[in-house]
């Protein structure tokens, strides 16, 4: 079962299709990674393989794919903006465990409660949030300290049929990264030094959040341990702290 490869192939094709799209460097080690898990005839191999690129635009766009049979399938692709724009992150976060599918889509901003930049990235993506909704409900609690990561447009749901993964979420993954490529095809360098003193706050806010909290840690821990995983969080999938250390 290779659940969201056709995710990550769409992506893929559709960042080419559209962006000046140049490989984005993958630290040695972390391009593929396997292990075997479980026991006797439970036994089953888990594959993460991960993909990098970047644009005039775009820093960093990368995905973590985990593929390990039919109790879990993972794909995490997000994309980072250049620190010189405004653009919102975009975050898809599928995961597939023995319980069922978290689906998580958003457009992150980074000012969530600044109101002329909800009306310039929320308010346009609405719309398709809310065409989902009838297929895709709010999937429940949410931790509230990862509210402020989030805006208005988060798709969040779990649905209870695979099928609906491959029809509906697929859908709204191809529709909000279209949107998405929109908005970057639109956007203007920011070159007011304070403002762009503000945006790398933002990001590092987000990026610390998102690496203190990585919710596929333990995963990664109990396949590959824990020195690989720390290297993995840091050095690749939230890098952007390393990046602005090496330039000082």
């Amino acid at each position: 079962m290779t659940l969201y490869q056709p995710f990550l192939d769409y992506a893929i094709a559709l960042l080419h299709e559209r962006l000046d799209l140049q490989p984005y460097p993958i630290p040695v080690g972390f391009e593929s990674k396997q292990a075997m898990v479980g026991k006797g005839k439970h036994q089953e191999e888990v594959l993460t393989t991960s993909y990098a690129y970047q644009s005039p635009k775009l820093r960093q766009i990368r995905a973590a794919h985990v593929q390990g049979g039919n109790s879990l399938q993972v794909l995490n692709f997000v994309i980072f903006p250049h620190l010189n724009y405004d653009l919102p992150f975009f975050g898809a976060d599928l995961v597939t465990l023995p319980g069922g599918h978290l689906i998580a889509l958003d457009m992150q901003p980074l000012f969530r409660d600044d109101l002329e930049y909800q009306g310039k990235y929320t308010q346009p993506i609405l719309p398709i949030f809310q065409a989902y909704q009838q297929h895709l409900p709010w999937g429940g609690d949410f931790p509230a300290e990862a509210q402020p990561f989030f805006s208005p447009a988060f798709l969040w749901t779990r649905p209870q049929q695979t099928e609906v993964v491959e029809t509906h979420v697929f859908a709204a993954f191809k529709d909000y990264l279209q949107a998405y490529l929109d908005f970057v095809d639109q956007a203007e360098p920011v070159t007011d030094s304070r403002q762009r003193a503000d945006i790398q706050e933002a990001q590092l806010r987000y990026l610390h959040y998102r690496a203190e909290k990585d919710p596929a840690r333990g995963m990664f821990t109990r396949f590959y341990g824990t020195e690989w995983t720390e290297e993995y969080i840091h050095g690749f999938l939230f890098d952007l702290e390393r990046k602005l250390a090496a330039t000082k």
